[in-house]
């Protein structure tokens, strides 16, 4: 029986599938046969003509009534009504986040403006649309949540190639069929996020443009994707689409498998990823140039602009956006103009958020700056440079241009956080999103001047940049900068930041005020504080103190505190009980459980129980187990055995326990037992390995020939070989063999895994040469 409206009227939705059924009697065809003529699936036909289905599609209705002979005008009226009555339906719906897709301005979306094209210059207009391959993708996702299934997905894209205009045209696809669009900004992009995901309504885009800001987030980015997942695959709260976009680099850190052994931050965020990326070209290609042009020659002024620049490389989208004429004004620009830049891309590229204080930016760029070009700034020099900057490309984007950083706004409940940022007290900028990209390329392997760390120290009160800067600092050798950096984070309350220097205090003697900092990290919220408590007590033998503490944490969230109950357990005997929390701790993603519950019961002298643990921990894609597991073995004489498991590693597809054996044999003298392992490596690789072979030519003279093979392995991400090259000339006090292998492992991009002596004092930029922004400090 039709459903109807409360007035007794039929509905909309009744008179679509009434017009479809006499459709199919008058043409006298069978649903199958129906199928076959429109092309659509049999369950499409199906859910189309069930009384009780979802709203069929757009594309479904305009392929029946083509079949059918119905005017596909009057479905389509009859199908939005249907979808605009089923909407309006929905218990909740409206209440959540959000607004009307109408409601919204792309450009508040973030979606870059092509240029002005009118008289009025402040008038931000776009270009006709182009359609590309990953548009494909997105008008199928449309049509699935049209059809009632949710769907996410992220375009992946440099800067400036069309993610985000992509998924703006794909949202007004479901902006007359009354869905909402929610974009989670205020106070912070995660903040906002993870305080409402779980108000989102049916019938609602999740708009998560540059998702690193929310993905990212060292606190709340695990759990926004757990968040997005329950959103997801919960029917009762669907459909909603969920769009992002991401930049490379940003999938490239979320969706990596960590190493054996190494933490899982973007656990939740890889697996909610997996599957919901589609790559966005940083072309067009030649039929999206054809439709460019076509759409030129009928009057879009903006797109035959950028065709008369873009159109032979075909970088349409970044000439829309301003790419080019961005790059120009930094490459060309005043001295004075690239030593603010540069700084705003090391400040960005080395963790400071998108908002960057004025006066640091003015203080930093001094040693950017060569004498000469000091000697010649006037009085003025910061303010013209400045509004030189202000000056729009295409009348829109700006090189590095003022911003206005929204208030964080909490409910006055509970304290405030412990690490809450003091507001800016000056102007704030913002650098344009194309140069920042482009810093983190052109300047990787720089590291920022003396005058940078200083207006760092002097002028930033965020505690997560200054946080940031110290590590960006320690890495980069700037050890004292490091430390006084770190300093002011920990006043300021980043937890990281309190933690190591707690353990600096620990290590100095100074348990008291080291005690004090994990107490301050435990009462900011993070479980760390509490686990470090628990390991100073275990340390000291308090097993009942330690106890305490650890449960405390693990009950926090701590995987690592449940890791430590499982080895007080183990320490007072209770070795099953051990086992439980070590379980329960690999269940959690502790990468370290399993190899820990390996080694207890080697320890405890079952041999076969410690085997059965490295193959479970195999099994599961981890052979860090049997790497250790060959290695006590052999440092406890018992060789055979170390071979043998080092070799059923290898069976299973990891020869590097093999390759260890032989490293620590050679260190130990044992050359028989190296040459042994080694050859058991070859046999399972089916020739020698790239190590074995770089040393061989190594210890013949030909050091080329060595490099080589050690950069061709780092480049498929063993780093291995280019270390044991490093230790080789290091050992044999080969000074020139090192400088040339660094140089060339400059060059290839590899020289951050180099382990030997101290890296950043050898001033390489990426061409090789010296660069006096690595030795200045």
């Amino acid at each position: 029986m039709p459903s109807a409206e409360p007035d007794g009227r039929e509905s909309p939705l009744a008179k679509l599938r009434d017009k479809l059924s006499d459709g199919l009697a008058h043409k006298r065809l069978t649903k199958t046969q129906l199928a076959t003529r429109s092309g659509l699936g049999r369950t499409t036909i199906q859910e189309a003509f069930r009384a009780d289905g979802a709203v069929p599609s757009a594309e479904t209705v305009v392929a029946l009534a083509r079949v059918l002979g119905v005017s596909e005008a009057e479905l389509l009226d009859l199908r939005r009504r249907a979808a605009a009555h089923r909407i309006g339906s929905v218990p909740g719906h409206g209440e959540g986040p959000g607004r009307p897709i109408g409601q919204w301005d792309p450009h508040d979306l973030e979606v870059h403006p092509s240029g002005s094209a009118a008289a009025d210059s402040s008038v931000r207009v776009l270009s006709g649309y182009v359609s590309r391959a990953h548009d494909q993708v997105l008008v199928e996702a449309v049509s699935e949540v049209m059809e009632g299934r949710s769907r996410m997905l992220v375009l992946v894209g440099s800067s400036s190639t069309g993610k985000t205009r992509a998924c703006w045209e794909a949202a007004q696809l479901l902006a007359e069929e009354g869905w909402r669009l929610w974009h989670p900004y205020d106070p912070t992009r995660a903040e906002a996020a993870l305080a409402d995901l779980e108000r989102v309504a049916s019938f609602t885009v999740v708009w998560l443009n540059e998702a690193q800001h929310y993905f990212g987030h060292p606190q709340a980015g695990e759990r926004i994707a757990a968040a997005l997942h329950t959103l997801l695959t919960d029917p009762s709260r669907g459909p909603v689409l969920i769009l992002g976009t991401l930049w490379p680099e940003y999938e490239d850190q979320y969706t990596a498998m960590p190493r054996p052994g190494s933490p899982d931050p973007h656990s939740r965020a890889r697996e909610l990823l997996a599957g919901r990326t589609v790559a966005v070209p940083d072309t067009f290609n030649q039929d999206a140039l054809r439709t460019a042009a076509i759409l030129a020659q009928d009057g879009d002024r903006l797109l035959a602009d950028a065709l008369t620049r873009a159109g032979t490389h075909g970088r349409v989208a970044q000439d829309l956006a301003g790419a080019p004429e961005l790059l120009r004004r930094y490459k060309h620009g005043a001295p004075a103009v690239r030593a603010l830049l540069e700084a705003a891309m090391d400040a960005r590229r080395l963790g400071m958020g998108l908002h960057l204080p004025q006066a640091f930016l003015t203080d930093a760029a001094a040693d950017y700056l060569t004498d000469d070009d000091w000697d010649r700034l006037t009085n003025d020099w910061a303010e013209a440079a400045y509004a030189d900057l202000a000056r729009p490309v295409h009348g829109k984007q700006v090189p590095l241009g003022r911003t206005n950083p929204r208030p964080a706004r909490r409910p006055p409940i509970g304290p405030t956080p412990v690490s809450a940022a003091a507001p800016p007290t000056g102007p704030m900028l913002r650098l344009a999103d194309y140069l920042e990209q482009h810093g983190r390329t052109a300047r990787r392997l720089l590291c920022p001047p003396a005058s940078f760390w200083h207006a760092a120290h002097t002028h930033l009160t965020h505690p997560g940049d200054l946080n940031n800067l110290a590590e960006a600092a320690a890495d980069m050798g700037r050890s004292q900068w490091a430390h006084h950096l770190r300093l002011r984070a920990a006043g300021a309350g980043q937890p990281d930041a309190v933690i190591k220097v707690a353990w600096a205090r620990e290590r100095a003697g100074d348990r008291e005020g080291a005690e004090s900092l994990f107490w301050q990290a435990a009462g900011a919220g993070d479980p760390r504080g509490l686990k470090f408590l628990g390991q100073r007590l275990e340390g000291a033998r308090d097993w009942e103190g330690a106890e305490a503490f650890y449960r405390r944490a693990a009950d926090a969230g701590d995987t690592d505190a449940t890791r430590g109950l499982a080895r007080l357990r183990e320490q007072v005997g209770d070795l099953e009980g051990a086992e439980a929390l070590y379980r329960r701790a690999a269940d959690t993603g502790d990468p370290n459980s399993l190899s820990n519950l390996m080694m207890m019961w080697e320890h405890a002298g079952d041999r076969e129980g410690a085997e059965a643990i490295a193959r479970e921990a195999t099994d599961a894609g981890d052979t860090l187990c049997f790497e250790i597991l060959a290695g006590m073995r052999d440092e406890a004489g018992d060789w055979e055995s170390a071979e043998a498991i080092a070799r059923e590693a290898a069976d299973a597809g990891d020869i590097f326990p093999l390759l260890q054996l032989w490293r620590a044999r050679l260190d130990n003298g044992d050359l028989e037992g190296a040459e042994s392992a080694f050859r058991q490596a070859a046999e399972v690789n089916g020739g020698p390995t790239p190590a074995h072979l770089a040393r061989s030519r190594e210890e013949a003279g030909d050091r080329e020939g060595a490099e080589a093979l050690a950069l061709k392995a780092a480049d498929a991400g063993d780093f291995y070989v280019l270390r044991d090259l490093e230790r080789m000339r290091d050992e044999a006090g080969d000074d020139e063999g090192l400088d040339a292998l660094y140089r060339h492992a400059a060059d290839a991009g590899h020289l951050t895994p180099l382990l030997g002596r101290g890296i950043w004092q050898y001033g390489l930029d990426p061409d090789g040469s010296p660069s006096s922004p690595w030795s200045a400090e």
